[in-house]
Formats: C-alpha cells, sequence, structure tokens
C-alpha cells in the first residue's frame, strides 16, 4: 500500500514533471493554491494529512496524466520521470471521478464472478467513486471479518488494479483455485510459484504455485 509520504511525493514529482510547483500545480488544477504546500501535509499536532482523491482527480485531468502513471510516481518515491503522453481526445478520456465495481468479501470467492484477469464481471455489483479512467481495470474490494488480518480490517476498501504487473513488496490480493482469497505483501515471484507474507515480524514466506492460483491484483489504495 502507498504511503502517506509516497503521495505527497507522487504530487510534487507530477508538479515538477510539468515545471511547475506545488502552489502552481494546486492553482492550474481550480484548487486553493496552498492546497499541496508542504504546510498542509501536517496539522499542527504532528498528524497526517492526506490529499483528498478529488483533489488528486483535478490534479491528474489538468496534468494529462492517467492513474496508473501517477501510482509509478508514487512507488519511485517522487522521483520524477518523464512520461511520454497522447493529446486529449475522444479515445484519451482524461481521469475523473467516476464509478468502478464495490465487491463484497463473500461475493469475491464465489465461482464466475471475475474474469480471467480477476476483474468482476457481475452487472449487479454495488458502485463506489474513485478517480480512474477507461484504460485503468480498477475495482473495489471490502473486507469482512478478519478474513485479511493483520494487513486489513473488517470495513476497509481496497482499490485493486487487476491488469497492474506486480513486483517484490507490493501489497496483493488473489484468489487460489479452491475459491479462498487473501491479501498479503509479495516477497517473490517466479515462473512457478509467488512467496507472500503478511508482514508480521518473525513470519517466514508461504509458497503458492502459480497453477494453483485463478487471479493476482496489485492493491493500489486502502481506506484504513
Amino acid at each position: 500500500m502507498l504511503t502517506h509520504d509516497q503521495i505527497w511525493a507522487a504530487i510534487d514529482a507530477l508538479a515538477e514533471n510539468n515545471q511547475l510547483t506545488a502552489s502552481g500545480l494546486a492553482r492550474n488544477s481550480g484548487l486553493d493554491p496552498t492546497s499541496f504546500n508542504k504546510s498542509k501535509r501536517h496539522t499542527a499536532n504532528g498528524r497526517q494529512r492526506w490529499p483528498s482523491t478529488e483533489s488528486i482527480a483535478k490534479a491528474l485531468r489538468a496534468t494529462q496524466v492517467t492513474v496508473s502513471e501517477f501510482f509509478e510516481f508514487a512507488e519511485d518515491a517522487g522521483a520524477p520521470k518523464p512520461v511520454q503522453r497522447k493529446m486529449p481526445d475522444q479515445n484519451y478520456p482524461m481521469p475523473g471521478n467516476q464509478n468502478m465495481p464495490l465487491v463484497g468479501f463473500d461475493q469475491a470467492g464465489a465461482g464466475g464472478f471475475f474474469d480471467a484477469g480477476g476483474f468482476p464481471t457481475a452487472k449487479d455489483c454495488d458502485e463506489i467513486s474513485f478517480p480512474t479512467d477507461d484504460q485503468d481495470k480498477v475495482y473495489a474490494l471490502e473486507v469482512t471479518g478478519n478474513s485479511m488480518h493483520p494487513l486489513y480490517c473488517e470495513g476497509d476498501v481496497l482499490i485493486i488494479a487487476s491488469n497492474a504487473s506486480v513486483r517484490k513488496d507490493d501489497r496483493i490480493v488473489f484468489k487460489t483455485t479452491s475459491g479462498k482469497i487473501m491479501a498479503k505483501i509479495l516477497a517473490r515471484k517466479t515462473a512457478k510459484q509467488i512467496e507472500v507474507h503478511s508482514g508480521q515480524t518473525g513470519e517466514g514466506d508461504t509458497a503458492y504455485p502459480l497453477e494453483e492460483i485463478e487471479w493476482i491484483g496489485r492493491i493500489l489504495w486502502a481506506s484504513q
């Protein structure tokens, strides 16, 4: 899952990549010029402040950057790099708050609910609003009970990219051929298996053969 520092570093990288200050990015996005200032990232008593999904969506729209590209900035901890952009047209929708499927944990374990890539196919899902675009196969999964403890608790909503590549230390959700849904931290992926753990001290890695896994999704965000 992305950290507070990574999200703000991604906003700084987004501004720098467009030759803007944080204030300039906020202004160009139609926000208060101080919205992305460093002074707004913590409260007076040191508590972390997070940018809203609405402000991120406006910044992406203003800079013509997709959600996937924004998360690349975050994963690189703010190291800016050139982004190959397309000119906006009817085939390149700008990211905004759009509805995506919201899947309950019980639904996720049911057979036939996902396609081969791990994206929900049912048409009667609930929905949630989140900044995304048509190129991102992203959905939300609501955790119930202690099924994903200790990483996540009941009521947490996970934003999952079903078409994203995964790498070491990513938080992932995967479904086994027996119907079990798990959230883990990826330690290693080979041509034959994945090795995962839950982040607890002293815990070893557990291996799952790829032939026993139906799909894997990368967790982009969690409402904890």
